[in-house]
């Protein structure tokens, strides 16, 4: 019997709406369309990643609630790869049709102090922080806090939108630089960064991915490992902690929660993504569901498939430097076992991600040897800490 609380699911042949037609969008039809499903996309870019695999294309930007309604009309279901939705658009969906995961789950997370606010609200785990608007808020909370790692309340992924600020003297500058509201952060000491994938279906029914370990450069992500070495209590209190956040948050999709171990042992929540992540792009081959699938899985209602992990996979990021010179030696990194090439039909840009290496082996140290001589081939090469 269908009901509200038991929603129908929806079967492959009908339409999946995308709401962000980037690499995410892009795998995510991919992963779709292996399932017999159609994709409409919109994008305020025609020739966007997801455009060669979509069955539609509405050109417009995020905050068009006009074009947002047409997306829904062609769509079974729309859901988003790309946090930059204007409210409006997220309300024209769910009004014209079905939007999973729900506007609120994204209103909640698309600013970061609201994220915080709601974490620290509801008694999750997070490191000191303060949110300021003004170089004089930025002074008192470093006052209080230490240096601090300032980002803005919106946007700035990859790095971009936030700084370091060790002095107080800096505080001007740092948020003219940053040019909006922000949330301070105090530098913690890190013993290592996880993150954790959880699906959640209309159903109820919660799966998580085994946690991911990730190294960073620069505030890049340069590689992860997965299923992550860690603790078998941690990795367990790691899962628990984003499966509660995901039932808490009401996700119908996949909530992707990046975690901080601190020196002294705590694990401490950062930052949330209810779409795909870049940190588990190699997850689909080291076990039986990628995230891709897993993503259009829970959108649509259908069951969730099995995490269960076999081998080990790590995830190499492509940036667009490394077109800037010489072609890349990509024969050569092919030829290494294991190694496969995820090119997304981007332009090349400097440190913009413009493709991705998934390497995979028998046990953690194999899949590390491989992903470390594919790297030796190519610059910049993995992060040191990797």
């Amino acid at each position: 019997m269908t009901s509200a609380s038991h929603p129908q699911a929806i079967l492959p042949g009908a339409t999946l709406g995308l709401l962000g037609g980037g690499q995410l969008g892009r795998m995510t039809a991919l992963a779709a369309r292996s399932l017999g499903y159609r994709i409409a996309v919109l994008d305020p870019d025609p020739n966007c990643a997801a455009a060669p695999i979509a069955d539609s294309i509405i050109v417009a930007a995020f905050d068009d609630a006009d074009a947002a309604r047409e997306l829904a009309r062609r769509s079974a279901v729309v859901t988003y790869e790309i946090e930059r939705i204007a409210p409006a658009v997220l309300q024209a969906v769910a009004e014209a049709g079905l939007l999973r995961p729900g506007a609120e789950v994204l209103s909640c997370i698309q600013d970061r102090a609201r994220q915080k606010r709601w974490l620290s609200g509801h008694g999750y785990p997070v490191g000191p922080w303060q949110e300021v608007t003004t170089g004089a808020d930025l002074q008192r909370a470093l006052s209080d806090l230490g240096p601090c790692r300032v980002k803005r309340t919106q946007g700035g992924y990859d790095g971009r939108a936030q700084v370091r600020v060790g002095q107080v003297a800096e505080a001007f500058e740092a948020m003219a630089q940053l040019k909006g509201p922000a949330v301070a952060e105090q530098e913690l000491q890190l013993r290592q960064e996880l993150s954790v994938l959880v699906a959640r279906s209309p159903q109820g029914q919660v799966v998580a991915h085994p946690a991911a370990a990730n190294w960073h450069d620069d505030g890049v992500l340069g590689c992860s490992l997965f299923p992550a070495p860690i603790p078998r209590a941690l990795a367990r209190e790691a899962t628990d902690l984003a499966t509660s956040l995901a039932v808490a948050l009401g996700v119908e999709g996949l909530l992707a929660v990046e975690l901080f171990i601190t020196q002294a042992g705590a694990l401490l929540v950062n930052e949330l993504s209810p779409r795909p992540h870049n940190t588990f792009h190699a997850a689909g081959a080291a076990c039986a569901t990628g995230q891709f699938e897993q993503f259009v899985r829970a959108v649509c209602g259908l069951p969730l498939g099995s995490t269960e992990s076999q081998g080990a996979s790590v995830l190499v990021n492509l940036l667009g430097d490394l077109w800037l010179g010489p072609q890349p030696p990509l024969e050569s990194v092919l030829a290494i076992p294991g190694v496969s090439l995820h090119l997304y039909g981007k332009e090349p840009r400097p440190l913009r991600k413009v493709g991705h290496l998934t390497v995979v082996g028998a046990s953690a140290a194999q899949a590390l040897v491989r992903a470390e001589a594919a790297a030796s081939l190519l610059e910049p090469q993995l992060p040191s800490a990797c």
